[in-house]
């Protein structure tokens, strides 16, 4: 089995965005009295949205499953407040949990959190919940940055957040690091503040004993891990400079790297340095580079094409990043199987 780790519901009907239009207008008005509303799509409209891409990509390219997640420059955490964010995200979390239960063969569910500038994740908690225990999904997508570019929060090493790592732990499910759409004109939101992210989170990792406090917490640094890979001898021997464990002792165990990286070099050097037990496949198709590459022919994101063309990957490396590190790391995935089949 192949399992992408990353995909975002990038092709969802436009009534979705419709209904965000509708729900960030009203914020206009004083006397808007703010409500959850309702989402009007059909199942032949998730359909027809999926059949002719994500699905048409999964047959072409020989993936078979995909763990799927609301649009992440979508998430929008910097619109509105709190009680936008939960309304917006549970929005998004039941139109994916459709998307599963229509595919259940080809989608497992992970969630988008009802985050916002300034408010403690305690309010995440209860969506995060729902998500794993009535939906069936295996992990969620975390925000470093709900202030879309400005980061206004603390680290995500700060006990601000333990709340919700407390959760992620008793709930047994992995969160990839995400940011959303950048409103700070300074950052691209996939060409810069994506990646950004990624490494600052790494960064925010070394400096801290978060894992001493949380041994079982797990997080996927997706983008191959933004600088991390091009820059680890800055990062080992900025570690070893503070008096901070080797990165390997420190960190991985519980931090692993996806491999969307669109070119093969690029992989290649993610491969040589990044320990295998610590990558998955992933491609974030439909997602930020959705071209061709013309010196190649292809499109950008099939990264299992340059993985496939890696003649020095062993097998069971192989066997690691196409599936079995995705059973290690979101630990729900074998009995959400089951599940799925069972219904199916």
């Amino acid at each position: 089995m192949i399992v992408d780790c990353h995909g975002h519901y990038t092709t969802a009907p436009k009534d979705l965005e419709e209904y965000r239009k509708r729900q960030i207008a009203g914020l206009k008005n004083p006397a808007h009295v703010p409500s959850k509303g309702f989402l009007n799509i059909t199942d032949d409209q998730i359909r027809e949205s999926l059949e002719h891409a994500q699905l048409k990509m999964q047959r072409e390219r020989g993936t078979d499953l995909t763990i799927f997640s609301p649009r992440a420059g979508g998430m929008g955490h910097h619109i509105g407040d709190e009680t936008t964010s939960k309304h917006w995200s549970e929005t998004c979390n039941e139109l994916i949990h459709r998307v599963c239960t229509l595919y259940p063969e080809n989608f497992v569910g992970v969630c988008q959190l009802p985050q916002s500038p300034g408010v403690r994740p305690t309010g995440c908690i209860g969506e995060l919940e729902r998500c794993v225990k009535e939906f069936g999904f295996i992990g969620c997508n975390l925000n470093p940055d709900p202030s879309g570019g400005y980061w206004t929060d603390p680290p995500l090493t700060d006990e601000w957040w333990y709340p919700l790592y407390e959760k992620m732990v008793e709930l047994d499910v992995p969160a990839m690091v995400h940011v959303s759409a950048s409103c700070n004109p300074n950052f691209h939101f996939t060409g810069a503040h994506y990646i950004n992210a990624d490494t600052t989170a790494f960064m925010q990792f070394i400096t801290s004993d978060l894992f001493k406090d949380f041994p079982t917490l797990k997080f996927i640094i997706p983008h191959g891990g933004g600088a991390v890979p091009y820059h680890w001898g800055r990062y080992r021997g900025i570690a070893q400079d503070m008096g901070r464990p080797p990165l390997k002792e420190l960190l991985l165990d519980n931090v692993f790297f996806d491999t969307c990286v669109y070119h093969r070099p690029g992989i290649e050097l993610l491969l040589k340095v990044i320990p295998a037990d610590n990558i998955l496949f992933a491609s974030e198709m439909v997602g930020a580079v959705r071209g061709i590459d013309p010196e190649t022919g292809h499109y950008y994101d099939d990264t299992k094409r340059y993985i496939d063309g890696i003649d020095w990957l062993s097998a069971g490396d192989r066997e690691k990043i196409f599936h079995g590190n995705v059973r290690k790391v979101y630990s729900r995935f074998e009995a959400q199987r089951a599940d799925a089949a069972g219904r199916s």
